[in-house]
C-alpha cells in the first residue's frame, strides 16, 4: 500500500533544537523531470543548524537575511531508494536503484530529488556510508582541488580538523603531499585529526595566538600556502595573519558567525587570495558533479579516504543530534536513521 502521508522534522520557526518537530505532511509530490526517493538516512551538518537558528545566513545573501524561511525541513543530503521516476528523468536512474543525493528537505520519509545530483551507489557502499559521504566528500574534494589546488610539500592549515569537512580534508591534503595543521578543540579530536594524516595539531579553546606562534615557527616566519576555514568570525583574522605571501584564503563556513566587512587593501601587504566557496556552485550541472564525484569515488575504491561515521542517531533523536553538534561534542560524521 502507498503511504498518504510520512513523517518528517519541521521548523515552524527559528529557534534552538527544540523547534524541532516531527509531523506527518502529505506524500510529497514530484516533477516529471525528478525521482522520488524513499529515504533510509539523513545527514546532519552544521548548516542546519545555521538554518534552524535563522540567526545568520548561510551563504550570505544580498539583503541579508536567512536564506530559508518557515516553515521548512532541515537536511540537505541523504541515502535511499528509488521508489518513483519521473517521465523526464534523465541519467538513467530507475526504480529500486540505491543511492545519495543531495537536496533539500531530507529530514523526510520521502524527497523528491533532482537527478543532477544524484549518485548511484555501488554494492559494496552501504546506505550509511552513502548519506556519510557524498555532501562532505564533495566539499573536501572541492576545497583541495578547485578553492586551492593543493601541491606536494604545501604547508595548508585546516580549521576544525576533526569535524565532518576536516577529517576528510586532512587526509586529502596529507595524500596530496601537504603538511598539514589542524585545528581542534579537545585532546581526543587532536587525536582523530593525526590519524587522518595531520603533522601537526593546535588546540584553540583558548584562542588563535598558539596557531600564529605553531605557523611562525613550522615556516620560518613564511606563513602557510593556504587555509581551509569554516569557523568563519572567531578564525578570520588569524587565518588572514598565518597566510603567506601569494597564499590562499578558503572560506566554506561561518560557525562561529559571519566575518564582518573588510577594507579589500589589506590583501595587498602580501598579495593574498581569498575566496568563499559553496559547493552547490561547485555542481552546477551534472558533468560537473561527475567529475567531482568520480574523484571522491577513487579515492573512497582505492581506500585512501575513510568515512568517519560518528553516531547514528534515530529519528526522534534529531534535537540530540543538533545540540551534540552544536556543543561540539562530536567528529566526524553524524547521521539520523529515517526509516
Amino acid at each position: 500500500m502507498v503511504d498518504t502521508t510520512v513523517r518528517v522534522i519541521k521548523v515552524e520557526q527559528h529557534g534552538d533544537a527544540s523547534v524541532l518537530k516531527s509531523v506527518n505532511i502529505p506524500r510529497p509530490t514530484f516533477r516529471p523531470d525528478q525521482v522520488l526517493v524513499k529515504v533510509v538516512y539523513s545527514g546532519v551538518n552544521y548548516l542546519d543548524v545555521i538554518e534552524r537558528e535563522g540567526s545568520h545566513p548561510s551563504p550570505p545573501p544580498v539583503d541579508g537575511g536567512s536564506t530559508r524561511a518557515t516553515p521548512f525541513i532541515p537536511g540537505h543530503e541523504a541515502s535511499g531508494e528509488i521508489v518513483e521516476v519521473g517521465s523526464e528523468a534523465q541519467h538513467g536512474f530507475k526504480v529500486g536503484d540505491r543511492v545519495a543525493f543531495i537536496g533539500i528537505d531530507t529530514y523526510a520519509q520521502y524527497v523528491a530529488v533532482n537527478t543532477v545530483n544524484l549518485a548511484k551507489l555501488p554494492d559494496h557502499v552501504s546506505l550509511a556510508d552513502g548519506a556519510a559521504f557524498l555532501l562532505q566528500g564533495l566539499t573536501a574534494v572541492g576545497l583541495v582541488r578547485q578553492g586551492y589546488t593543493v601541491q606536494k610539500g604545501d604547508w595548508i592549515v585546516i580549521h576544525a580538523a576533526a569535524g565532518g569537512v576536516g577529517l576528510l580534508a586532512t587526509q586529502l591534503a596529507r595524500h596530496l603531499g601537504a603538511h598539514v595543521i589542524g585545528t581542534v578543540s579537545t585532546e581526543e579530536k587532536a587525536l582523530l585529526a593525526k590519524a587522518a594524516g595531520a603533522e601537526h595539531v593546535v588546540l584553540i579553546n583558548d584562542g588563535y595566538a598558539a596557531l600564529e606562534k605553531k605557523v611562525n615557527e613550522l615556516t620560518h616566519g613564511q606563513g602557510v600556502h593556504a587555509v581551509l576555514d569554516s569557523v568563519g568570525q572567531a578564525s578570520f583574522e588569524s587565518s588572514l595573519n598565518i597566510v603567506r605571501r601569494l597564499g590562499t584564503l578558503v572560506l566554506y563556513g561561518h560557525a562561529s558567525g559571519i566575518i564582518p566587512p573588510f577594507l579589500l587593501v589589506r590583501l595587498s601587504g602580501k598579495n593574498v587570495k581569498v575566496t568563499m566557496t559553496d559547493l552547490d556552485n561547485y555542481i552546477t550541472t551534472r558533468e560537473e558533479f561527475d567529475e567531482l564525484y568520480g574523484e571522491l569515488a577513487e579515492y573512497l575504491d582505492k581506500g585512501q579516504l575513510k568515512i568517519d561515521i560518528h553516531k547514528v542517531y534515530s529519528f526522534d533523536e534529531v534535537q540530540q543530534a543538533h545540540l551534540d553538534l552544536q556543543g561540539r561534542k562530536t567528529t566526524g560524521k553524524l547521521l539520523i536513521k529515517i526509516a
